[in-house]
């Protein structure tokens, strides 16, 4: 089978040759170890055999946005100022300020050019009263039609190799990502008539964008993430099912009804939420962390929900830097003894992350390596 055969036939419980292996983002299409800019960790040396390898041995499953060109200018970018600078020690600090209703909402982000990653420094609301502001703030105009040559042209560039996936939030991560972790908690356990108006403003933008974007690219994988921010034990199921399936729901309803496959991506503890996030009607769900990042393992996961779910998972990025190989390739196998249906399919072997520094470690290779022999792709 060719990589791209094998995921889609994975995507549809289909009889496979292997079952596939993912390294996540790491794809060795998307990352350019020749790019020169500062904060391109992927330029150092270290990282050049591990992105041949992705390339060339994985089943590639590279991660798309749709784009969108507004009927009307969105106001808030009328009212949005942005300015970047780069400190003594070399990070750049971005600062963003929004002017509303006479009042000023401000926040800052670090990026570092060892890290691959960007740090909110200062969330842009910082409390309630904040938060009634934004809300005040006018809200974004229609959407032109959908932009889906992101999508095409990455598909022209895997060929057979793989397969692409529209990546998109839900509209909790949009909302609990305005906050920092410990005020957004507050306000969704004690706010929570406020909190659904913030849920409904993004949803209203969202769930069009989604039902354009699977009608323009029909067929397509998603990854929908945020549902983490209402896990256990951050909020209780109740709230979950409030916050994260009456609107995932039907952006997983418009996927599927264009002939795509939704993946549900929830980090954390799922034991008490599984039938919630099955009820969504998701295809597939990733990472499956276990214990004591989880507290679930795919056997369960697999035996108690069969052939209703495509697995992916459930290698801890920790790990694959950490652990010994010899230690690693047990957990490799055990992933791939309970991981697929009895059919040998519904299963893709995955880390839940990938490392973000700058100079990768030998065991980090060797883990990734092993990962491809144990999997049969090499």
């Amino acid at each position: 089978m060719t990589r791209r055969e094998r995921l889609m036939a994975t995507l549809r419980g289909e009889t496979v040759d292997r079952s596939p292996v993912s390294f996540y983002e790491i794809s060795g299409v998307d990352q350019t170890p020749d790019n020169p800019d500062l904060f391109n960790i992927y330029s150092h040396p270290s990282w050049r055999p591990l992105l041949q390898l992705a390339r060339e041995k994985t089943d590639l499953i590279l991660m798309r946005g749709v784009g969108f060109q507004p009927l009307s200018p969105d106001p808030l970018a009328e009212l949005t100022r942005e300015q970047t600078v780069l400190s003594d020690e070399g990070s750049q600090l971005t600062t963003r300020t929004i002017a509303v209703a006479g009042h000023t909402l401000v926040t800052r982000s670090r990026r570092d050019p060892d890290v691959n990653t960007v740090w909110t420094v200062e969330p842009l609301l910082k409390n309630v009263q904040d938060l009634k502001i934004f809300l005040a703030s006018p809200a974004p105009g229609p959407d032109g039609p959908p932009d889906v040559s992101e999508i095409t042209n990455a598909e022209g560039t895997l060929g057979d190799s793989g397969i692409v996936m529209i990546d998109s939030p839900d509209p909790l991560c949009l909302a609990a990502s305005l906050f920092s972790m410990e005020e957004y908690l507050v306000i969704a356990m004690t706010e929570q008539r406020l909190f659904r108006q913030l849920l409904d403003r993004f949803a209203a933008t969202l769930l069009p964008r989604t039902e354009a974007a699977a009608q323009a690219a029909p067929g397509h994988l998603w990854r929908i993430y945020g549902p983490e921010y209402a896990s256990p034990p951050y909020l209780p199921p109740a709230l979950f099912r409030e916050y994260v399936c009456e609107y995932v729901k039907p952006m997983v309803a418009s996927i599927q009804r264009h002939g795509g496959y939704a993946r549900i991506h929830c980090h954390g503890k799922l034991r008490a939420i599984l039938d919630d996030i099955v009820g969504m009607g998701a295809v597939g769900l990733d990472p499956v962390e276990p214990p004591p990042q989880g507290d679930v393992e795919l056997d369960y996961v697999r035996k108690t929900y069969g052939q209703k779910l495509v697995l992916f998972g459930n290698l801890e990025a920790s790990d694959i830097e950490n652990l010994p190989t010899d230690r690693f390739a047990e957990k490799i196998r055990r992933a791939l003894a309970e991981g697929p249906d009895r059919g040998g399919s519904r299963f893709v072997l995955m880390p839940s992350a990938c490392p973000y520094g700058r100079h990768l470690p030998a065991l980090a290779l060797r883990n990734y390596e092993k990962m491809i022999e144990l999997a049969g792709a090499g």
